[in-house]
């Protein structure tokens, strides 16, 4: 049998109303949405003007009218009901007793928990994530299509027709991809290690290029009586053209091998999904998988560099792979700031954040710019406009 829901009295749904602690009301039911401030993609300051009310017109819209997706979400915050709906005033007493009586449960639980150090680690994780109230943890363990308490890359496979439907139902808790303590940790990576590893590159053959362009003695050949002398002046339009052509690389990759609908029949091809970009629409706020880890990144760098070198002169190639090169990382910066940023409303981010948090809710096949929603016009694949 489930626990039955804590009851909150409208005096104590009030109060709190800040960023350490944010409640809302949906109907009666109590919802605790603090830790959802910083992604909420209309801005933490939206969220926090309507705490401690009714957000019940605003989910239906105008302006926006939330998706299944988005308010399947939001029941991993749900904490309790409005007085008014367990009983009665008359009970008011009794259940303010049951509440205190199951806080002081919860701090027993939390201390023969700390207790048990041999504890798998997933079942560690999951109590860290779970927050008060379990507010993240809406996954059934016992009855979800995997096992969350296993690492979940072998599992998805075995999903079949079954699993574009799963994948694309998001959670707010940690996804453990294998078994293997190594393994696992490099499919993690904090999102300062991109600009790390890449910038240097990216300023040592900048450098390169435009030294080597001042030079004066780079040449087209055209035929074999006829040269083009390179001014070093061209290199900033190298370099744009590099970073043009990365946009359509990323909305490429996004939309054709990251969104790719593997047969329901092909385990391997069902798992390779997850693992390149499925785990990210199950998990979409998992803040260490955000980015590419830079020894897959490598791969794609280094195919991007060697059809450069193979097109283009020397010089030239490495001026437009070098424009490439900084469009992918502000592309990786810019990802994962629509997913943890609070741009200021009306801004030009705060518009791609909108745009991209509809992408994982609501319209997982459109909406695959992220840096820009240029190529999705062109390819006809931009998010549409809400009727109502």
């Amino acid at each position: 049998m489930s626990p039955s829901p804590r009851c909150f009295t409208e005096r104590e749904v009030s109060r709190h109303r800040t960023k350490d602690s944010c409640w809302v009301l949906l109907g009666t039911r109590v919802y605790d949405v603090t830790a959802f401030l910083r992604m909420h993609p209309g801005g933490e300051a939206l969220l926090l003007r309507r705490s401690g009310h009714d957000v019940s017109r605003e989910m239906d819209g105008p302006p926006h009218r939330h998706s299944e997706n988005a308010r399947r979400w939001m029941e991993q915050y749900y904490i309790g009901e409005l007085d008014r709906s367990c009983g009665g005033d008359e009970a008011q007493t009794l259940r303010e007793r049951r509440n205190a009586a199951e806080q002081t449960e919860g701090t027993k639980a939390e201390k023969t928990t700390d207790k048990k150090e041999d504890e798998d680690e997933e079942e560690e994780e999951e109590e860290d994530q779970s927050g008060a109230y379990n507010r993240c943890s809406p996954v059934d363990l016992d009855k979800d299509l995997v096992d969350w308490r296993k690492p979940l890359a072998w599992q998805v496979g075995h999903l079949g027709e079954k699993y574009d439907a799963w994948v694309h139902q998001p959670v707010d808790r940690p996804i453990r991809l294998f078994g293997n303590p190594l393994l696992e940790a490099g499919t993690k990576t904090s999102w300062y290690w991109v600009p790390v590893v890449w910038l240097p590159i990216v300023f040592y053959l900048s450098w390169y290029c435009y030294t080597t362009l001042a030079q004066g003695t780079t040449r087209i050949v055209l035929t074999s009586d006829v040269s083009l002398s390179i001014h070093k002046s061209i290199f900033p339009l190298l370099f744009l053209m590099g970073w043009f052509m990365w946009s359509f690389i990323e909305y490429c990759i996004h939309r054709f091998v990251f969104h790719m609908k593997p047969p329901a029949h092909n385990y391997y091809l069902i798992t390779l999904h997850f693992l390149l970009h499925g785990q990210h629409h199950k998990s979409p706020f998992d803040g260490s998988r955000l980015v590419f880890p830079p020894g897959l990144a490598s791969l794609m760098v280094g195919s991007f560099y060697v059809l450069l070198q193979h097109t283009l002169p020397e010089i030239l190639g490495t001026s437009v792979f070098v424009g490439g090169l900084c469009g992918y990382v502000v592309y990786d910066m810019i990802h994962y700031y629509l997913h943890y940023g609070s741009p200021k409303r009306g801004s030009y981010m705060y518009g791609l954040k909108a745009y991209h948090v509809k992408h994982h809710f609501e319209h997982q096949r459109a909406g695959f710019g992220i840096t820009s929603t240029f190529w999705d016009h062109p390819f006809n694949t931009v998010i549409p406009d809400e009727k109502f």
